[in-house]
């Protein structure tokens, strides 16, 4: 209980920090909650220069995130997100960190779908953000960072009135530019990265909206 009262504590600074013009009255009906999920990443071949290879699925994805719920559809959230991958067998070897933040758009269907059980939601998020991409190693030079469009889509189930575990698969669409000369992108990343994870949200302000 402790660890999730000081990550209670820290999202709520992180949110304040980037969302501070949203500082008008707030009513009581407004739901705050926050996102933690572990999971695991597959980049994109083709966001890596000749001889330069990931592994097809990478471990960990660590997402971090703060949301509010505007009404029971929809809201908005801010979210950080590490990633790590690492060549494959067949290249040269090389560890990558990939790490983004993300302004998205939430809806939330459950209310309108009839058929779902009771303690299952789901979420579809979307939103642009920002990349930034640090190789480790020999390869620590060469350093990227580009815009990115992310979507994705999250299967809850409500475990109490406050909390519920889910599911997400997200696609983030990057928009590097092609690396030149070559050797700029040996051990970096120019490409799209899918991820998976699993995780729990959590209410921070009451649970209205909470529709897990």
């Amino acid at each position: 209980m402790t660890s999730n009262y000081r990550l209670q504590k820290l999202s709520i600074l992180v949110f304040a920090v980037f969302c501070i013009t949203n500082t008008y009255g707030q009513k009581s009906t407004n739901t705050w909650k926050a996102q933690i999920s572990l999971g695991v990443n597959s980049p994109s071949q083709s966001g890596f220069v000749e001889g330069f290879e990931a592994k097809p699925v990478n471990f960990p994805t660590v997402n971090l995130g703060v949301q509010r719920m505007f009404t029971r559809q929809y809201g908005a959230k801010l979210d950080f997100g590490f990633n790590r991958f690492s060549s494959s067998d067949t290249s040269v070897e090389f560890k990558t960190n990939y790490t983004r933040l993300n302004v998205q758009f939430i809806y939330d269907p459950t209310e309108l779908i009839g058929f779902l059980p009771q303690r299952i939601g789901i979420v579809a998020h979307a939103g642009p953000g920002y990349t930034f991409v640090k190789p480790l190693g020999d390869f620590g030079d060469n350093n990227n960072s580009f815009f990115n469009a992310m979507g994705g889509l999250e299967f809850h189930y409500g475990i109490t009135e406050y909390m519920s575990a889910f599911v997400d698969t997200s696609y983030i669409l990057g928009f590097g530019k092609d690396f030149d000369p070559v050797t700029e992108g040996f051990g970096s990343f120019n490409g799209n990265l899918l991820t998976v994870s699993f995780g729990l949200t959590f209410s921070l302000s009451g649970c209205e909206y909470c529709n897990q």
